[in-house]
């Protein structure tokens, strides 16, 4: 195990990788700039491991509005038990994500304390939103941090085994409820590595999802925004929006034990574990926005 790297402020430097890249990732320095520099991370589905390794074992929100006359879904449907992905409204940006419009429209969910529910920290505050099509469930992390710690190594498109063992965002979906061991695991960390995993009692395999994920690390405001693009057809085989699934968020941060392990929906362990899905809450997928009361 490498000795942890932490971010410094990067100007004019680009990634190295495949032609084909699947991710953009923008570092914002310290003093503040009108516009962030692009730096292209890129992406491979290969073999990984997963948070740990083990056997799986059995919000806070906010509300805003556009003044446009809609508004995101608000507390009475994005709450601690249920996350809501709006339908997007709108055709993504030139880079294939949402625009800034259609994440506007998605109530967030928040969490900052740890996996057992305790040790509030709001300078590590996390904010998630979620929007979908027929195509692609997109999924957008806001995190706080107080210190930034990444692998500097990786696949030349950004794969990195044993992601967890650095900062990471994280989300765990399963589309399928009724197969309660059976869940999608997906990571990514400040600086856009990537990891995702097909987790099953005993296994865990390539998922080959094809993701696609832009990350921005702004040093001055001491967050970094990572938007990850999943394509439905890698979820489940055919996309019901009538569905409910069931989903749980999470962040790791910190170079040493003890580190910040956080989580939406606590799993109550006595030492951190995130595989629990009996502690998943539901994901709803709501046709739009509601209209403004």
């Amino acid at each position: 195990m490498s000795d942890p790297e932490r971010v410094q402020p990067r100007v004019r430097k680009k990634f190295a990788g495949h032609k084909n890249g699947s991710s953009i990732v923008r570092l914002m320095p310290l003093q503040l700039k009108k516009r962030a520099l692009v730096y292209p991370v890129f992406l491979l589905c290969s073999g990984m491991q997963w948070l740990f390794c083990e056997e799986p074992q059995g919000l806070r929100s906010g509300e805003r509005e556009k003044q446009s006359g809609t508004m995101l879904v608000d507390d009475h449907l994005t709450d601690k038990k249920t996350a809501v992905a709006v339908r997007m409204p709108e055709l993504p940006d030139a880079e294939g994500f949402p625009k800034p419009s259609s994440w506007e429209l998605a109530g967030p969910v928040r969490f900052d304390a740890d996996w057992q529910g305790k040790n509030a920290d709001p300078e590590r505050e996390t904010e998630v939103r979620l929007l979908w099509t027929a195509e692609t469930l997109y999924l957008r992390f806001r995190a706080k941090y107080r210190v930034i710690t990444v692998f500097s190594d990786a696949g030349p498109d950004g794969r990195r085994d044993q992601l967890w063992d650095r900062d990471v965002a994280e989300v765990f979906l399963q589309p399928n409820p009724s197969q309660l061991r059976c869940y999608k695991e997906f990571e990514v960390s400040p600086n856009g590595f990537w990891i995702d995993l097909d987790i099953a009692p005993g296994q865990k395999h390539d998922l080959k999802s094809g993701l696609r994920r832009r990350v921005i690390l702004n040093e001055a405001a001491k967050t970094w925004v990572a938007e990850m693009a999943l394509p439905m057809n890698r979820l489940v085989d055919r996309f019901d929006p009538a569905a409910k699934w069931k989903v749980n968020f999470y962040r790791v941060e910190g170079a040493t034990e003890p580190r910040f392990y956080s989580a939406w929906r606590p799993t109550l362990t006595p030492a951190p574990n995130f595989h629990i899905p009996e502690a998943f809450g539901e994901l709803a997928f709501a046709p739009s926005a509601l209209p403004r009361k």
